[in-house]
C-alpha cells in the first residue's frame, strides 16, 4: 500500500462517531467515510458537516425518528444542540425566518433512490407542525400542502431501476407565512416532467403510478372506464413489472382519492381526471395497418376499433374525428388546403404525441389546481422554499432528460460552492482572525458551454429545431464544429451522434438521437381542434385556444429554452433566500438495509459537493475547538493555567505557546489549528499522561513499604498491650469479687421485700375477684329470669291463640257435620217413602244399579285421569303444550262419553214408565224393600271403598305436590341464578355509569330479558289456566251427569261431604286456595313502588348553592360541602326523580370554582370534595330497572299454579351488602337518568381537577429540570484544577434540586391540608416522578455533553435529594421512587435496553481525566447485539414518553378509600338558621 494513501486515525473519536464531522481531529476522506459507516450501523442516518446535513437512506422504517414526541424535542432547540436531524434543519430555517424576517430555502439533492422525496415530506410535515393552526375547521393550508404530495406522486412518480418511487419531475414548494409565523399560503412549481415515459417504458421499470392505481381500482370504477389488468395495455406491458413489493395499489388509489378531496378537487373533476387517464391507456392500444393508397393507414383490427371508440367516449369527442386526427394531416397553402394521410409508423407517432400532450397538460392542470386551491398570501413577506429536484444522473444511454437534469445540478452546485465558501469566510470573520483567499472549484465554464447565447448547446439545439431538414446527425456535427478544443467537451471515437461533457461529478456521454424531437414543445393542430370541441369541459380546458394562431400549421416552441428560463427564475429565488442544504445519500444499489458500499457513497459525496466543502475547510483551519473543549482535552499540558486566575482565551494561548506551535489562530470563542497540529498536541498529551502514570507507580510503591513498617510497629504494640492486659485482669478480678458480694446482698434484700409485696397484692386481687364475680352472678341471674319470663309469656299467648283457633275449627266442623247429618236424614226419609211404591222401587233399583255401574266406571276413569294429570304436572315447562294437547283430547273423549251417557239416561227415563206398567204388583213388596235396603247398604260399602280410593288419590296428589316442591326448588335455584345475573348486570351498570349510552343499552337488554321471562311465565300461566278450565268443565259435566235422575241426589251430597272434609287433613279446595292468595296479590298490585318526590322550592336550592360556593372547610377529616350536598340530595330524594335542576346548578358551581387554574389550594379543596361525594354516590346509587324485575314477575305468577312456590321465594340479597361495611346513614336508592348523569359529570370533574394539579406541578418544576440535567461548564473546569471552591459550588448547584423538593413539599402540604385522599396524592407524585424520569432520561440521550463523569455525579447527588424526600414522605410518596428507574439505572449503568445502553456508552466521556471508560471491544459487542435486536424489535426508539393519562378509575377510588358516614357532620351556620334544613342538624344519642 502506498504511504501517500495512509491517513492518521483519531483515537479520541467516540465509538459511535461524531454528529458533526467538522469536529473530527483529522478531516479527510477516509475519516469522513468511516464516521458515516459507524453511525449508519446503529441507524444514526443523519450527520452534520458544518451547516450541511447528510442523510443516508436506511431503506427501512424508523418511526421513532419522526413522531410527534421527536418534533416537540426539536422545536425551538438551538441548531447543533441535539443530535443531527432533518427537523433541526427545518427548525433552523423557521427560526431564522421569524427572528431575522428573511426568507429561507432548503435544498434537498441526491441521486435517484437516495430518499429526497421522503426527506421533503418530513420537512413539509415539520413546517406544518410549526406553522399550523390547531382546531381550525375545514381544510387548512398546511393540510392541503401535505396532501398535495400523494397526488403529485401518483401522477409524477414512477419506478426506475434505482428507485421504486422516483420523482420524474422537479418540485419547488414555496410555503408562505404571516407575521405571526403561521402558514398563510403556498405555491408549487414543477420542472421538466418526463413526457416520453407515457409511451416508452423499459424493463424492469414502470410507467407513472396513476395508470396502475386505476387498473387496481374497485370493480365499479373499472367497469365505468372499461379497464382490464395492466398487462393488456401497450403503454404498460412494455415492461414485465406491474406491482411493487409491499404496496397495495387499491389502497393507494383510495388514498389518492382522499388526498384529492383534501386539496380541493371536486368529485366531477376527479371523475374527469381518471377518464382522461383511462383514455390514454385505450389510446395506446390503437394499432394501424397499411391502407389501400400509398403512404396511408387504417385501423388494424376490431380490437383497435373498440379502443378507438372507448377513447372517444371517455374524451367525449367524435370517434370519426379522432380517427382522422390520428391518420390525417391538413396543410394550408396560399392556393389551397391539402389533406394527406400518414403511414402506419407516422400514425403511431401521432398517437403517442397526442397521449404525451394530454398527459403533460393534465399534470400542469393538477399543479395549477392545487396552487389555486391552496391559495397564496399576497401580504406575506417571508417564505420557506423546499426544493426537491433530481440528482446527477449518468446511465448507459443518456438522452435529453439527463442533459437537462445535469444542467440543473451544475447550476445548483455553483450555488452550493459559493455558499460554502461564503460560510467559511463568515466563520473566519465572526471569529475575527486573519485569513487569506481560499481557492475552490468553479464550474462556470460548463454552464457557459450549455447555456451561453449565442453559441451554447441549448442555443444550437433551438437553432437546429427551427430548420425542418435538420437531423440529429447534423446537430451533432454542428456541436463538433463549434467546440473542437473546449476542455469540457469531447467527441467519442466510435460514434457520430454522441458527445461527452465533463461535469463537476464526472464525464457523461449523451446520445443526440432524440434531442430534436424531445426539444420541440408543440401541439398538432388536428389534436388541438379535436380536444377543443370535446363535450367534456375539463378536456376542452386542457388545451385552451390561442387567439394569435390563425393558420393550421403547428407553432414551434422549445422545451430547453423554457426550462432554462424556469431554472433562471429558480436561481433568482434561491439567491434571494438564506439556503440550507440537505445531501441525501444512497448507501447501496440493491436498495436493502444494513449495506454500506464505500466506493458508491464516496462518489456521491464528491458529486454532492460534500468533499469539496470539506476540502475548503481543510484549506484554512480544519481543526476548531471551543476554549472549554480545548482546555478539557489539553489542560494537562499546562496545569498551572487551570487555577481559575486567567481567562480561558489566555489559558489556551499559554498552552499553545508552551508547546511551541506556529500558524494557529485564536478567535473570539474558538481555537483554529492548522492541519497536523492536533496530532502533535495529542502526542504531547500522551507523554504527559505517561509521566503521570510513572509518578503514580512510584507513589504506590512508597505506600506499600510504609504499610509494612506500620504493620511491624503495630505488632510490637500488640505484645506490650497483652502483657499490660494480664496485670490489669488480676486487679479487675479482685474488684469483681467485691462487687459480687455487694450484689448478692442487694438481691436478697430485694427478694424479701418483693415477697411481702406479692402476698399483699394477691390478697387484694382475690378480694376484688370475689366481689366482681358476685356482682356478675347477680346480673346474669336477673337477665336469665327476665328471659325466662318473656319465653313463658310468649308461650302462654301462643297457647291461647292456638286454643282459640282450634275451638273455632272444631265448632265449624261440628256445625258442618250437624248440617250434613240433617240433610242426609231428609234424603233417607224421602227414600223410605219412595220405597213403598213397587214401581218406584223397581225403577229406583234399576237406576241404582245403572248408577253403581256408572259410578264404578267413572271412578276408574277418574282415577286414571287424575293419575295422568298428576304425571303431566311433574314434567318440565318445555313439555306443557304437549300435555295440554293430550288433556284436550281426553276432554273431547270425556265429552263424547258424557253425550253417550246423556243419551243412555234419556232412553232409561223414556223406558222407565213402560217397565213400571209391565211389572205387576206383587205381594212380596216388603221383601223387595228389604232387598233394596241391603243393596243400599252395599252401595254404602261401595262408597266407603270409593272414599278409600279417594284417600289413595289424595296420597298420590301429595306425592305430586312433593314433586312439585322439588320442581319449585329447582325453579328457585334458577331464580337465584337469574338474580345473580341481575346483580352482575347491576354491577356492570355501576361501573359504566360514566357512559350513559352504554348503560341504556344494558338496561334495554335487561328489560328484554325480563320481558322474555315474563312472556314465558305468562304462557305457563295461560296453559295452567286452560288446564284448570278443563278440570272445571269435567267437574261440571260430572255433576250434570250425577244430577240427571232424581234418585241420585245422595251421591253428590256424599261427594261434597268428602271434599269438604279435606281441610281436616290440612288441604284446601281450589276456591279456598284462591281466597288465601288473593289478599297477597292485591297488596302487591296496589302497593306503590316509588314514593312521590318532595317538591323543592327555589329558596332551598339557592341557600344550598350559596352555601357550597363558600369554603366550608372540613370537619372530623371530612369535607363539609360534600357531606351537606349528599345529605340534602338524599333527603330531597333528588336521585329518584326523572327531572330536576339541582344537579346542573351544583355542576355549574363547581365549574366556576375551578376556573382559576393557578389556585392550587382551591383545586385541592374541590378535589377532596368531589372524591368524597363521588364515593358516597358510588355506594348509594344503583341503576334503575333492576329492582322492578322480580316483583313484576311475582305479580304475574301469583294467580298461576306456581303462585304458592313464587310466594315462598324470598328476594336474594346482594353480596356487596355482606362484604362491605357500609355505614347506617348510607342506603341504596334507585337512581334515575339525571342522577347517573350527575355522577358521570362528577367523575369528569375529578379527573379534570386531578390533571390540573398535576400539570401545575409539572409547569413549576419543568424549568428546574433543564438546570438539573447538566452542571455548568465552569464548575467542571474548576473541578479539574482541584480548587477548594468545588464543595461550595456543589452546594450552590444543589439549590436546583432543593427547589424541586421544596415544590413537592409545598404541594404535599396543600393536599394534606385539604384532606385529599392519600390514594390520589400517591398517584400525583407517581406521575410527577415519571415526568422527571422522562425529561432527565430523554435529555441524557439527546445531549452528549450530559453524558460525562462529573455530570453523572451531579445527577446522582440530586437523585439522592429526591430519595431522601421519598423516605421522609413514605406514606404519600408510595412507589414514586420506582418511577425514576431509567435515570437511576442510566447513572449507574444498570439494566437498560441495549439501544439505550449503547447510546449512553458511545456518548459517555470522562471530563475529569479526558479518557473513555468503556472499551472499544465492549462497544463493538453491544453494537452487534443491538443490530440483531433491531431486526426483531417492533420499535427501536430509545426515548421515553410522558404518560399524561388519568392513572385510576372509579373502582380504584372506591376500593382504596374508606367509606365514612355523613351523619355526624353538623350543618353550616348559613343553613342551620333555615327551617328547611333542620334535618342536617346532628343530634347525638
Amino acid at each position: 500500500m502506498e504511504t501517500s494513501k495512509v491517513y492518521p486515525k483519531d483515537e479520541e473519536t467516540p465509538a459511535g462517531g461524531v454528529d458533526d464531522m467538522t469536529k473530527l481531529s483529522y478531516l479527510h476522506e477516509p475519516g469522513v467515510l468511516h464516521n458515516l459507516a459507524v453511525r449508519y450501523s446503529v441507524n444514526e442516518i443523519y450527520t452534520y458537516t458544518g451547516n450541511i446535513l447528510i442523510a443516508v437512506n436506511p431503506f427501512q422504517k424508523l418511526p421513532h425518528l419522526y413522531d410527534c414526541h421527536m418534533m416537540e424535542q426539536y422545536k425551538g432547540a438551538p441548531f447543533g444542540e441535539l443530535s443531527p436531524h432533518v427537523f433541526a434543519v427545518a427548525d433552523a430555517a423557521y427560526r431564522a425566518m421569524i427572528n431575522e424576517g428573511k426568507s429561507n430555502s432548503i435544498l434537498v439533492s441526491g441521486e435517484s433512490g437516495a430518499g429526497k422525496t421522503e426527506t421533503t415530506k418530513m420537512l413539509m410535515r415539520y413546517l406544518a407542525y410549526l406553522g399550523g393552526r390547531s382546531g381550525v375547521e375545514g381544510r387548512t393550508v398546511e393540510q392541503q400542502v401535505l396532501e398535495s404530495n400523494p397526488v403529485l406522486e401518483a401522477f409524477g412518480n414512477a419506478k426506475t431501476v434505482r428507485n421504486n418511487n422516483s420523482s420524474r419531475f422537479g418540485k419547488f414548494v414555496e410555503i408562505q407565512f404571516d407575521k405571526n409565523g403561521k402558514i398563510s399560503g403556498a405555491a408549487i412549481r414543477t420542472y421538466l416532467l418526463e413526457r416520453s415515459r407515457v409511451c416508452q417504458v423499459s424493463d424492469p421499470e414502470r410507467n407513472y403510478h396513476c395508470f396502475y392505481l386505476l387498473c387496481a381500482a374497485p370493480q365499479e370504477d373499472r367497469e365505468k372506464y372499461k379497464l382490464d389488468s395492466p398487462d393488456k395495455y401497450h403503454y404498460l406491458n412494455q415492461s414485465n413489472c406491474y406491482k411493487l413489493d409491499g404496496v397495495d395499489d387499491t389502497e393507494e388509489y383510495l388514498a389518492t382519492r382522499r388526498a384529492m378531496d383534501i386539496v380541493g378537487i371536486s368529485a366531477e373533476d376527479q371523475d374527469a381526471i381518471f377518464r382522461v387517464v383511462a383514455a390514454i391507456l385505450h389510446l395506446g392500444n390503437i394499432n394501424f395497418a397499411k391502407g389501400e393508397e400509398v403512404d396511408s393507414s387504417v385501423l388494424k383490427d376490431e380490437r383497435s376499433r373498440f379502443h378507438l371508440n372507448m377513447t372517444a367516449e371517455l374524451l367525449k369527442c367524435d370517434a370519426r374525428s379522432l380517427e382522422d386526427a390520428l391518420i390525417k394531416r391538413v396543410m394550408v397553402t396560399p392556393e389551397e388546403v391539402i389533406t394527406r394521410t400518414l403511414d402506419p409508423e407516422s400514425a403511431a407517432v401521432s398517437r403517442d404525441a397526442l397521449a404525451k400532450t394530454i398527459y403533460s397538460r393534465l399534470f400542469d392542470w393538477l399543479v395549477d389546481k392545487i396552487n389555486n386551491s391552496i391559495g397564496q398570501d399576497p401580504t406575506s413577506k417571508s417564505i420557506i422554499g423546499v426544493l426537491d429536484i433530481y440528482g446527477f444522473e449518468s446511465f448507459k444511454f443518456n438522452s435529453f432528460e439527463q442533459f437537462c437534469i445535469n444542467f440543473t445540478n451544475e447550476k445548483l452546485q455553483q450555488h452550493f460552492n459559493q455558499h460554502v465558501f461564503k460560510m467559511e469566510q463568515e466563520e473566519y470573520t465572526k471569529e475575527e482572525i486573519n485569513w487569506s483567499y481560499i481557492e475552490f472549484v468553479d464550474n462556470q465554464d460548463v454552464l457557459d458551454l450549455i447555456e451561453k447565447k449565442p453559441g451554447g448547446i441549448i442555443a444550437l439545439l433551438d437553432e437546429a429545431c427551427m430548420f425542418p431538414k435538420s437531423t440529429h446527425e447534423t446537430f451533432a456535427q454542428k456541436l463538433y464544429q463549434t467546440f473542437p478544443k473546449h476542455r469540457r467537451f469531447q467527441k467519442p471515437k466510435l460514434s457520430r451522434t454522441s458527445f461527452t461533457i465533463a461535469h463537476y461529478a464526472g464525464e457523461v456521454t449523451y446520445q443526440a438521437d432524440q434531442f430534436l424531437d424531445k426539444n420541440k414543445d408543440y401541439v398538432v393542430a388536428e389534436h388541438q381542434e379535436l380536444l377543443q370541441v370535446s363535450k367534456c369541459p375539463f378536456v376542452a380546458a386542457l388545451i385552451p385556444p390561442n387567439p394569435e394562431e390563425t393558420s393550421k400549421q403547428s407553432k414551434f416552441s422549445s422545451i430547453g429554452a423554457r426550462f432554462k428560463l424556469q431554472l433562471q427564475q429558480l436561481m433568482e429565488t434561491l439567491n434571494s433566500t438564506e439556503p440550507h442544504y440537505i445531501r441525501c445519500v444512497k448507501p447501496n444499489n440493491v436498495l436493502k438495509p444494513a449495506i454500506f458500499e464505500n466506493a458508491n457513497i464516496l462518489n456521491q459525496l464528491r458529486c454532492g459537493g460534500v468533499l469539496e466543502a470539506i476540502r475548503i475547510s481543510c484549506a484554512g483551519y480544519p481543526t476548531r475547538r471551543t476554549f472549554v473543549d480545548f482546555l478539557l482535552r489539553f489542560g494537562v499540558l499546562a496545569p498551572e493555567v487551570l487555577d481559575g486566575k486567567c481567562d480561558e482565551k489566555v489559558a489556551c494561548q499559554m498552552i499553545l505557546d508552551k508547546m511551541g506551535l506556529k500558524g494557529y489562530q485564536i478567535g473570539k470563542t474558538k481555537v483554529f489549528l492548522r492541519a497536523g497540529q492536533m496530532a502533535e498536541l495529542d502526542a504531547r498529551r500522551a507523554e504527559v499522561l505517561g509521566s503521570a502514570a510513572r509518578k503514580i507507580q512510584r507513589r504506590g510503591r512508597t505506600c506499600i513499604a510504609r504499610r509494612e513498617f506500620i504493620a511491624l510497629r503495630d505488632a510490637a504494640i500488640q505484645i506490650q498491650t497483652w502483657c499490660r492486659g494480664v496485670l490489669a485482669c488480676k486487679v479487675h478480678e479482685e474488684l469483681q469479687r467485691q462487687a459480687a458480694a455487694i450484689k448478692i446482698q442487694t438481691d436478697f434484700r430485694r427478694y424479701v421485700a418483693r415477697k411481702s409485696y406479692a402476698r399483699l397484692q394477691f390478697s387484694a386481687v382475690v378480694l376484688q375477684t370475689g366481689l366482681r364475680a358476685m356482682d356478675a352472678r347477680n346480673i346474669f341471674r336477673f337477665q336469665k329470669e327476665n328471659k325466662a319470663a318473656i319465653i313463658i309469656q310468649s308461650r302462654v299467648r301462643c297457647h291461647m291463640a292456638y286454643s282459640y283457633y282450634k275451638s273455632l275449627q272444631k265448632a265449624a266442623l261440628v256445625t258442618q257435620c250437624s248440617w250434613r247429618r240433617r240433610v242426609a236424614r231428609g234424603e233417607l226419609r224421602k227414600l223410605k217413602m219412595a220405597a213403598r211404591e213397587t214401581g218406584a222401587l223397581k225403577e229406583a233399583k234399576d237406576k241404582l244399579e245403572k248408577r253403581v255401574e256408572e259410578l264404578t266406571y267413572r271412578l276408574q276413569f277418574e282415577g286414571q285421569l287424575r293419575k295422568k294429570i298428576e304425571e303431566e304436572k311433574g314434567q318440565e315447562i318445555t313439555k306443557l303444550q304437549e300435555a295440554l294437547q293430550a288433556m284436550k283430547m281426553q276432554v273431547e273423549e270425556a265429552d263424547a262419553r258424557i253425550v253417550k251417557e246423556r243419551e243412555a239416561a234419556k232412553k232409561a227415563i223414556e223406558e222407565a214408565p213402560r217397565v213400571v206398567k209391565e211389572v205387576p204388583v206383587m205381594v212380596e213388596d216388603t221383601q223387595k224393600v228389604e232387598s233394596l235396603t241391603a243393596e243400599v247398604e252395599n252401595l254404602e260399602v261401595l262408597l266407603e271403598t270409593e272414599k278409600e280410593a279417594a284417600e289413595e288419590a289424595r296420597k298420590a296428589c301429595s306425592e305430586s305436590e312433593a314433586r312439585n316442591a322439588e320442581l319449585a326448588k329447582k325453579l328457585k335455584v334458577s331464580d337465584d341464578n337469574i338474580n345473580q345475573l341481575k346483580e352482575f348486570v347491576q354491577r356492570m351498570e355501576e361501573k359504566l355509569s360514566n357512559a350513559e349510552s352504554e348503560a341504556q343499552v344494558l338496561r334495554q337488554k335487561s328489560l328484554e330479558m325480563t320481558h322474555k321471562l315474563s312472556s314465558a311465565e305468562a304462557e305457563i300461566q295461560e296453559m295452567t289456566q286452560k288446564l284448570s278450565k278443563a278440570e272445571s268443565e269435567i267437574r261440571s259435566l260430572r255433576q250434570q251427569a250425577l244430577t240427571m235422575t232424581p234418585t241420585a241426589k245422595s251421591a253428590p251430597v256424599r261427594s261434597k261431604t268428602m271434599v269438604q272434609r279435606i281441610p281436616q287433613n290440612g288441604h284446601m279446595q281450589n276456591g279456598e286456595a284462591r281466597n288465601l292468595f288473593s289478599p297477597v296479590t292485591a297488596v302487591d298490585d296496589n302497593s306503590p313502588l316509588d314514593r312521590p318526590q318532595k317538591s323543592l322550592n327555589e329558596k332551598q336550592q339557592d341557600m344550598l348553592i350559596r352555601c357550597i360556593s363558600q369554603n366550608l372547610g372540613f370537619g372530623k377529616g371530612k369535607p363539609i360541602a360534600a357531606c351537606v350536598m349528599y345529605k340534602c340530595l338524599l333527603h330531597w330524594k333528588s336521585f329518584e326523580v326523572e327531572k330536576t335542576s339541582i344537579f346542573d346548578r351544583i355542576v355549574q358551581t363547581i365549574g366556576s370554582a375551578i376556573e382559576v387554574q393557578d389556585n392550587n389550594n382551591m383545586l385541592a379543596y374541590w378535589l377532596s370534595n368531589t372524591s368524597t361525594l363521588l364515593l358516597l354516590l358510588q355506594h348509594t346509587l344503583k341503576a334503575a330497572g333492576a329492582a322492578g324485575i322480580v316483583p313484576q314477575r311475582r305479580r304475574s305468577m301469583s294467580t298461576s299454579i306456581f303462585a304458592r312456590m313464587a310466594s315462598l321465594r324470598a328476594p336474594p340479597q346482594s353480596p356487596l351488602n355482606s362484604l362491605l361495611s357500609i355505614p347506617n346513614d348510607i342506603r341504596q336508592v334507585e337512581a334515575k337518568y339525571p342522577a347517573l348523569l350527575f355522577k358521570q359529570q362528577l367523575t369528569a370533574f375529578l379527573e379534570k381537577i386531578y390533571g390540573m394539579i398535576r400539570d401545575n406541578l409539572k409547569k413549576e418544576i419543568s424549568p428546574l429540570l433543564g438546570l438539573c440535567i447538566q452542571a455548568p461548564r465552569t464548575a467542571r473546569v474548576l473541578m479539574k484544577g482541584g480548587s477548594h471552591t468545588y464543595a461550595v459550588d456543589q452546594e450552590a448547584l444543589k439549590a436546583h434540586w432543593q427547589s424541586i423538593v421544596k415544590s413537592l413539599d409545598n404541594y404535599l402540604e396543600i393536599m394534606k391540608t385539604n384532606y385529599v385522599p392519600p390514594f390520589l396524592i400517591r398517584k400525583v407524585f407517581s406521575q410527577i416522578f415519571s415526568f422527571i424520569n422522562v425529561q432527565l432520561f430523554n435529555s441524557l440521550l439527546l445531549r452528549r455533553e450530559c453524558c460525562s463523569f462529573s455530570n453523572g455525579e451531579y445527577v446522582k447527588a440530586g437523585l439522592a435529594e429526591l430519595e431522601h424526600w421519598c423516605d421522609a414522605s413514605k406514606e404519600y410518596a408510595g412507589s414514586a421512587w420506582d418511577e425514576l428507574k431509567h435515570i437511576r439505572q442510566s447513572v449507574e449503568f444498570l439494566a437498560l435496553s441495549i439501544q439505550q445502553l449503547y447510546r449512553i456508552s458511545t456518548m459517555y466521556w470522562d471530563d475529569k481525566y479526558g479518557t473513555h471508560t468503556v472499551s472499544s471491544d465492549v462497544i463493538s459487542s453491544m453494537r452487534i447485539q443491538m443490530t440483531e435486536d433491531a431486526n426483531n424489535a417492533v420499535s427501536s426508539s430509545f426515548l421515553l414518553d410522558d404518560d399524561s393519562s388519568i392513572p385510576f378509575s372509579l373502582d380504584d377510588i372506591s376500593s382504596s378509600m374508606q367509606l365514612l358516614g355523613a351523619s355526624d357532620i353538623d350543618a353550616p351556620e348559613l343553613l342551620r338558621e333555615h327551617s328547611g334544613f333542620q334535618f342536617l342538624i346532628h343530634h347525638p344519642e
